[in-house]
């Protein structure tokens, strides 16, 4: 299983929300690159970024910020938050970033994410961000009228490879990752499946290894010293 940390941009600085609140954010560092760093050498190959400003308003300005850290530190990153358009889809991947992650756009606009998907292939997955069994938009600010079952079976006839689900009443707080939603989703959909929310200890990491799932991304764990990064890869080799 591969791992993702996680580094969420605001203005500029790394922070974590709770539960996807931006009135409950906590800021851990002014420097990303300095973070990325230390992810790379505890052996991480990948990262996982997040445009919070693009993912609530739309647009991309931690661009900068982000193909930064791509840049000095050679990481395969995978990026989410405010792409809701070819042009940025194609600003990102011209900047080095491996992965490209639709969210609010995929449930908005299946024209566009059908062209992108057609055009590339791979570099292209969804994050379905699920509260109360509905998909998120908008930063996680809205519910749509898309159940997270119906959702992933369409993405699944679509093409998509790789889907980035996170149980927004996990994340952030540190009260284990919904180990019965992904066990669920990875018998249900030939996807691969990356983990997110609530992942707050080892265990919570071996347990979705066991599952057989693609990923999983750590967040506020790392930063508070509840899993350690170098350990986490280890168990997941």
């Amino acid at each position: 299983m591969e791992i993702f940390p996680a580094i969420d941009l605001y203005e500029g600085q790394v922070v974590r929300l709770l539960k996807g609140d931006y009135d409950k954010k906590t800021v851990y560092s002014a420097d990303p690159v300095a973070v990325a760093e230390t992810f790379k050498r505890a052996g991480a190959a990948n990262i996982h970024l997040v445009d919070l400003e693009g993912a609530r308003d739309g647009g991309t300005p931690n661009f900068e910020g982000i193909a930064r850290i791509v840049r000095e530190t050679g990481l395969r990153a995978e990026v989410g938050g405010g792409i809701r358009s070819a042009a940025a889809v194609e600003k990102y991947l011209a900047a080095g970033i491996q992965r490209v992650i639709l969210g609010t756009a995929a449930v908005s606009d299946r024209a566009l994410l059908g062209s992108l998907l057609k055009n590339y292939d791979g570099r292209v997955a969804v994050g379905v961000d699920v509260r109360d069994g509905r998909v998120a938009v908008k930063g996680w600010r809205e519910l749509s009228d898309e159940t997270l079952e119906g959702f992933c079976a369409e993405l699944q006839d679509m093409g998509v490879r790789t889907i980035i689900c996170t149980d927004i009443s996990r994340d952030g707080a540190m009260q284990g990752t919904n180990r019965a939603l992904y066990r669920d989703l990875a018998a249900k959909f030939d996807i691969d499946i990356i983990a997110s929310g609530g992942v707050s200890t080892l265990n919570d990491v071996k347990a979705l290894r066991d599952m057989g799932l693609y990923g999983a991304i750590l967040g506020r764990a790392l930063y508070t010293g509840g899993i350690d990064l170098a350990e986490a890869i280890e168990v997941c080799r």
